[in-house]
């Protein structure tokens, strides 16, 4: 007989959820978010650079920085970080450079990094304030494929600027 029991989660609706194994050590890979000069190499989807303005990564500090998309268009993005765990946990509000309690398109990110041997699996998990905006982001924006196109190259990032070990 089957014991197992499955719940869905009530928030479901308003999540995205996309994973990566990344074949770096935690620290290595949970640095790259940390470290400004790392970040402008990787952060954001293919042909998008990126400009960091200010990071603060402390519990209420603040990342600004701005993407640039290959269509000339600058995306302003403010993090304020709600919860660290060195190596472990990255949590935060994601907003355009406003104020991320008005702006109905902020949303949550919590970002794990789970040490698998000398790998590390990244889930980066998005909770929107309402399923409509989840969905109108997914489609407007492309966010699913947009965040595995990040997470693509966080990992060949470090697997081409970081000493082999």
């Amino acid at each position: 007989m089957d014991n197992t029991q499955q719940h869905a989660s009530p928030t479901a609706d308003r999540e995205m959820v996309v994973s990566r194994l990344i074949d770096e050590p935690t620290a290595l890979v949970f640095n790259a978010w940390t470290e400004p000069k790392q970040l402008e190499h990787w952060w954001g989807p293919n042909g998008f650079t990126t400009t960091v303005h200010e990071m603060d990564v402390a519990e209420g500090g603040i990342t600004r920085l701005v993407m640039h998309g290959p269509d000339g268009v600058d995306y302003p993005n403010k993090l304020v970080y709600t919860d660290i765990k060195a190596a472990k946990r990255l949590s935060y509000m994601h907003s355009d450079d406003g104020d991320s309690d008005n702006d109905a398109a902020a949303f949550g990110v919590t970002v794990l990094f789970e040490e698998e041997g000398h790998q590390t699996h990244v889930t980066l998990h998005a909770l929107f304030k309402t399923a409509a905006e989840r969905d109108r982001v997914v489609k407007e924006y492309d966010a699913v494929n947009g965040a595995n196109q990040t997470l693509e190259r966080l990992a060949n990032f470090l697997k081409e600027f970081l000493p082999p070990h």
